[in-house]
């Protein structure tokens, strides 16, 4: 099968639930131990670590609010402690607190860049150090086809996931000599808990707009995010892979 990650370890970042969850199920599925991280939802989180284990995974559940620097170091520790080596990092957590520019006040447009954006930061900054000395990784950063094209109502968000894409560029650059990659999936609509609160009519409106005709599944962003991860996209850096049902091409 394409994209095994047999004798592989990952941290995936808000996997408690929605495209973190399913990519944490679909590393496990492909061979690979995963760091179940969650902000606040534990038993969220416990249920896909059970998920995994029961069907023969390994997995571990670690608190982190990873806005935070010192605690995204503590998740890498623990995923180095728990499994003796980090080879794939997926940055997927964050938020959003949607309003015009007008009433967004500064913390909705501080949590969002914190949440979104330094997060990514303080994962990979914690993450480097053990991928260089082994001079292998793989970090895979979740943007948002919002990065790409913007959103009225969405400024902070839209802010947050195209500074996902410039970090990762640069990142990209900096670690290719170590046999580190890093690449960015930028997924369209796709159904969860963020998304809930859009109004029927602007669902209506994406779906209008995506060629393909429907909203995407969390699946489809986690094989899109497998395969990064994989040994077969060890030539692929600095890539931005959408997969939105052709709604922003670029």
């Amino acid at each position: 099968m394409m994209g095994q990650l047999h004798g592989k370890t990952a941290i995936v970042t808000g996997a408690s639930r929605g495209i973190g969850r399913a990519i944490a199920l679909e590393f496990a599925r492909r061979g690979a131990a995963v760091v179940v991280n969650y902000h606040t939802n534990a038993a969220a989180a416990q249920e896909v670590v059970d998920a995994i284990t029961t069907a023969g995974g390994r997995a571990i559940p670690v608190q982190a609010d990873v806005s935070r620097f010192d605690q995204a170091s503590a998740l890498v520790k623990a995923a180095l402690d728990a499994f003796g080596k980090l080879d794939i990092l997926v940055n997927n957590a964050g938020t959003t607190r949607d309003t015009l520019l007008m009433t967004m006040s500064e913390e909705d447009w501080d949590a969002v860049i914190n949440a979104d954006l330094k997060s990514v930061f303080n994962c990979c900054k914690a993450a480097v150090r053990p991928m260089i000395r082994a001079r292998n990784g793989r970090i895979i950063n979740i943007s948002s086809v919002v990065g790409l094209a913007g959103q009225g109502g969405q400024t902070n968000y839209a802010a947050a996931k195209a500074g996902i894409i410039g970090f990762s560029k640069s990142l990209a650059k900096e670690l290719g000599a170590r046999n580190i990659t890093v690449n960015v999936v930028a997924p369209g609509f796709i159904p969860t808990a963020l998304t809930d609160v859009l109004s029927e009519e602007q669902k209506q409106a994406v779906l209008k707009a995506t060629p393909l005709g429907r909203f995407g599944t969390p699946e489809e962003v986690a094989y899109a995010v497998s395969f990064l991860a994989s040994d077969e996209a060890a030539f692929i850096t600095g890539a931005v892979l959408t997969v939105d049902g052709g709604l922003v091409m670029h």
